[in-house]
């Protein structure tokens, strides 16, 4: 329905810049562990000034390490850092055979080249960003893994400190590094939270390298005109107001749940939302601060409802609503959808692992790892201990909440294929076959999760006993439509407008399939102008139900440098769905 990335969500992928801010354990020392030195190396191989004490290395082998793992560690970063030369022995320790750090080989592991899937033409960030090239060697292949292993769980333990340094709980920390991305920079992973960039500046700069003005500067936002720099009449001065944030609900269950336990909120619209059409706006929870208000601002003041789809299916997924919907008599569809993994996917109980303690998955994103990840989870897995050390252990877990990976195998992680994800989110099996994986993946991260909005559109169903008129704003790959016929609802038309000719092909083959209704298909929003709208009202007597959600782009937590909430290039169609949504109001009261 949308075309966004998800909240960790989360569409298109953008380049993150990689500014650590403190750096005890660099990329670059890590990465030249075996370079040649200068001519200034004595016949040991150390620089002349800079050979190790005996006492010292004497102490770390006295605490249990290798006199070589000592040796190799103050090789790399010096003998000046306790803390520092002691995290990189423990993170030799952990990787597995000591005796092989020099040529970055983990024993265990059967060497052979990894290609990533080439259909699949998505930059996956640090995690999965290295790919091989064509004819390199097995050992170079295995060194790769090897260090990324080692630089990875350097990074994310020296990130999880910082964000504990300035007051953050060492779970949540771990939270937003697991959703963020381990090579995002601090200042982007304390933005997650939402925390006014006037009071990080405030905190120590001790936890900061020194570098606030400089990243301030650099990841300040851009401010860009709505549709490309055009005025429109229908949108909201930007006064200061929208700066106030809107409180999410804890948990995020919305206005009710279908059981007893959440109690049903009444609500009271304003009038300029009472009578026709229906309308249904949803896009990502967790955006820019001051975007909720704004959203809800423009529809008529109408208040959001802010929903996790993991009370409905098997995987998380954050969204705000506001409709003018009745919220009471909402009934969910018999049997339930599963909601746990192992009930919607029994078949990977038998290689999942006890310290896994995952029974639900992350928010479904477009984006997929190549197979480099798995190997290097599989790689660390096969030479620690059974269960791995918790070091491991975070590292591993790391990578398959960010990526929902699964348990194929012993030590074999693998990604969702699309027709998993399709039963996730309440599509039918196939809904997307017949397109590249890439396009499928990019597609079903931009959708509805169908079961929820079932759940919100049940209230219809004996409203509209011989069926409804529909205009689909930013239609995607027709989630608004799955859930009208999985509810019994005959869609006499459906006006559906989407720009993706890809996503019109999913929806057209699904059509022809199941409906006897009429579609008519425009091509996109900004071409549906205000007397196209009229005519179609009065050539079809109205609309009955107005649904879409427009791209969340600029707004998803993973867009941190195009995170420009609605002012942004893709986000600010927002305010067309808004200008067809009155267009029609206006007309229908005329009828």
């Amino acid at each position: 329905m949308m075309d966004w990335s998800s909240d960790s969500d989360d569409g298109d992928t953008f380049e993150w810049e990689n500014d650590c801010e403190a750096e005890p354990l660099s990329a670059s020392a890590l990465s030249n562990l075996d370079a040649s030195g200068p001519s200034t190396l004595d016949a040991s191989g150390w620089t002349q000034g800079e050979a190790p004490s005996s006492s010292l290395v004497e102490e770390y082998v006295g605490k249990g390490f290798p006199k070589e793992m000592v040796l190799k560690a103050i090789k790399a970063i010096g003998n000046n850092d306790a803390n520092a030369l002691r995290e990189l022995l423990l993170a030799y320790k952990a990787l597995g055979d000591y005796s092989l750090v020099g040529n970055y080989f983990i024993s265990g592991c059967t060497p052979h080249n990894v290609e990533d899937d080439d259909d699949i033409d998505v930059d996956f960030g640090n995690w999965d960003g290295d790919h091989d090239d064509v004819g390199e060697s097995e050992a170079n292949s295995h060194g790769s893994i090897a260090k990324d292993l080692q630089q990875e769980m350097l990074e994310n333990d020296t990130k999880i400190k910082s964000l504990v340094d300035v007051g953050f709980h060492e779970d949540e920390a771990n939270m937003i590094i697991t959703r963020c991305g381990v090579g995002v920079s601090f200042f982007v992973l304390v933005d997650s939270k939402n925390i006014p960039h006037h009071e990080v500046a405030n905190m120590s700069s001790d936890s900061f390298g020194g570098r606030k003005k400089e990243i301030f500067k650099k990841e300040g936002k851009k401010k860009r005109k709505p549709y490309g720099g055009r005025e429109q009449k229908s949108q909201p001065p930007m006064d200061g107001s929208h700066d106030e944030p809107m409180a999410f609900p804890n948990p995020m269950v919305g206005f009710n749940l279908p059981n007893d336990m959440v109690l049903s909120v009444d609500r009271k619209l304003p009038i300029q939302a009472i009578g026709p059409p229906f309308f249904y706006y949803e896009n990502v929870a967790k955006a820019p601060r001051g975007v909720w208000r704004i959203i809800s601002r423009t529809l008529y003041g109408v208040e959001p409802e802010f929903v996790d789809s993991k009370y409905f299916c098997a995987a998380a997924r954050k969204r705000g609503y506001i409709h003018n919907l009745p919220t009471k008599n909402r009934a969910p569809l018999r049997p339930v959808p599963p909601k746990t993994i192992f009930e919607a996917f029994p078949h990977y109980s038998e290689w999942w692992p006890s310290w896994d303690s995952r029974r639900q998955l992350n928010c479904l994103t477009t984006c997929v790892p190549g197979a480099k990840l798995a190997e290097r989870i599989e790689c660390a897995l096969a030479r620690t201990d059974n269960p791995p050390s918790p070091r491991v252990q975070k590292y591993v877990m790391a990578g398959c909440k960010r990526f929902n990976l699964v348990w194929v195998g012993k030590n074999k992680v693998a990604s969702l294929e699309p027709h998993e994800m399709e039963n996730l989110l309440g599509f039918p099996k196939d809904h997307t076959r017949g397109v590249g994986i890439t396009e499928r993946y990019k597609s079903l991260g931009n959708s509805f999760q169908v079961d929820t909005v079932v759940y919100h559109l049940s209230v219809l169903r004996d409203m509209f006993p011989h069926g409804m008129n529909v205009l689909s704003l930013f239609t995607g790959i027709g989630g608004a439509d799955v859930a009208l016929h999985r509810l019994g609802i005959h869609m006499r038309i459906v006006v559906s407008v989407e720009i993706s000719e890809v996503n019109r092909r999913i929806l057209r083959g699904w059509w022809n399939q199941t409906q006897t209704g009429r579609l008519i298909e425009v091509p996109d929003v900004e071409t549906l102008s205000d007397d196209i709208v009229e005519s179609l009202i009065r050539q079809f007597g109205g609309f009955d139900l107005v649904i879409g959600g427009s791209p969340c782009n600029n707004l998803a937590g993973k867009n941190r440098f195009h995170r420009d909430g609605l002012e942004g290039e893709h986000s600010a169609l927002f305010f067309h769905y808004f200008r067809i949504l009155d267009a029609v109001k206006s007309v229908m009261a005329k009828m």
